[in-house]
């Protein structure tokens, strides 16, 4: 099994799985406009923003320029502004009080 999972590894497997869970999530998280940011980062500690933030760092790790904003549309499936007036509802009390609490906001 070991010998297996290097050949994987070594021939791109890996990383085609690791893409293709990033467009199960990518895809979850788009039929579930929903759950908002507040929610993912106060359950999970990460949110649609945090994604953008990773994915920009991964592209600029492989040399690919990336703004926050073409980052942002690529998680969101559209423009960041677009998606935030169609389906960013305002936190309630305590969504804001959980996430303060949790320290987060730094």
């Amino acid at each position: 099994m070991a010998a297996q999972n290097d050949a994987a590894k070594a021939g791109g497997t890996d990383t085609a799985i690791e893409a293709a869970v990033l467009r199960r999530l990518l895809e979850h998280l788009d039929s579930r406009k929903d759950v908002q940011n507040i929610d993912l980062m106060n359950l999970a500690g990460f949110c649609r923003n945090c994604l953008s933030k990773w994915y920009m760092a991964a592209a600029e790790e492989q040399g690919v320029t990336l703004s926050y904003d073409e980052a942002r549309e690529r998680i969101y499936g559209m423009p960041y502004d677009e998606w935030k007036a169609r389906y960013q509802v305002p936190a309630t009390a305590e969504q804001q009080a959980a996430f303060d609490a949790s320290g987060k906001s730094r």
